[in-house]
Parts: structure tokens; sequence; C-alpha cells
């Protein structure tokens, strides 16, 4: 059952852009401010491991989900991408400051023993990183401020997972690359 649940919340989150348009188009005013955040409280519960990385986000997701329902306020829904990219730009961006960096981290699941000479460029992708974080908020922010719903959607339950995964996709091969170029 909790494996289920956690597919479930899982899926909502990862589909939570989806979920809004559809949500807004198909269901009665507020239904689908409050299935999110039964969604979001369930996600929180469930996780095995308190990730204190993780429960910021979803915590304001809460928040903005609740906040909704209870002042009947749809466009609110429209703000958790943002608060996501935030997020993972404090996230990337405190592991410059404190390191290792989170790419760096992230490599060495894969290459726990990384050449000396791959830190400054893990730091360098670190950086690139916090700069799509920047972008995809920045943007994420616009399409809730500034745009259709329709628009919304197509951006940030496409186009940014789109950017995310052509980065994460183009850095990993480059990497692999260039750590072999560099044994």
């Amino acid at each position: 059952m909790r494996l289920l649940l956690q597919i479930i919340t899982g899926a909502l989150i990862i589909g939570y852009p989806l979920a809004v348009f559809f949500g807004l188009h198909l269901l009665p005013p507020g239904v689908v401010a409050l299935v999110l955040c039964v969604a979001l409280i369930l996600r929180l519960a469930l996780q095995k491991q308190q990730v204190k990385a993780m429960m910021a986000p979803i915590l304001v997701g809460i928040g903005l989900t609740a906040a909704s329902f209870i002042a009947k306020e749809q466009q609110w829904l429209l703000y958790y991408p943002v608060v996501i990219n935030l997020s993972m730009l404090a996230l990337f961006a405190y592991s410059l400051k404190q390191g290792p960096t989170m790419i760096e981290r992230l490599a060495r699941l894969k290459e726990p023993d990384l050449p000396q000479a791959a830190i400054p460029y893990l730091r360098k992708v670190t950086k690139l990183w916090c700069g799509l974080f920047i972008f995809n908020g920045l943007m994420a922010w616009y399409t809730a401020s500034f745009t259709t719903l329709a628009v919304w959607t197509w951006y940030n339950g496409l186009i940014a997972y789109l950017l995310i995964g052509a980065m994460f996709a183009g850095e990993w091969l480059y990497r692999t690359f260039w750590l072999k170029k560099h044994d």
C-alpha cells in the first residue's frame, strides 16, 4: 500500500502542471487544490528519510495548495514550479559554497574515484545548473503571472522538463568523454 501511495503521489507531483491544467478544466473549483494538497501531505508523510532539502518545497507546496483551496484562488497553484526551481537553485548554490558540489556528489555515485582534475569542471557544471534553475524559475514565474494556463502548462509541464533532460543528458555524455580524455 505504501509503495502504491508513493507511486501515485510521485506521479501527481511530477505531473503537477498537467494535474493543474486538467483539474481546473474538469473538476469543480477547489478540488484540484485539495487533491494536490493531500498528495503533498502524503508525500511528506511517506518519505522514509526526512530529506531536509526536499521538505521545504513540499511544505511550501502544501501551503500554496491549502491557501488556494481556502481562499478559492486557483492562481496560487501556478507558483509551485517557481518554488521547486528556487529550492533546487538554493540546494545547488549551497553546495558550491560548502562543497562538495551537487554535481560532484552525483558524479561520484557512478565514478567514486574521480580524478582531482575533474573537481573544477564539476564546479562549473554546478554553476550551469544554477543558471538553468534561475532561467526555469523566472520562466515559471512569468508564465504563472502573465500568460494563459495553456502556456503555463506547456512550459512547466513539458519545456522545462525537456531543458532539464537535455542538460542532464548532455552533461553526462560530455563528462563521460571528458573523464576518458583526462584519465
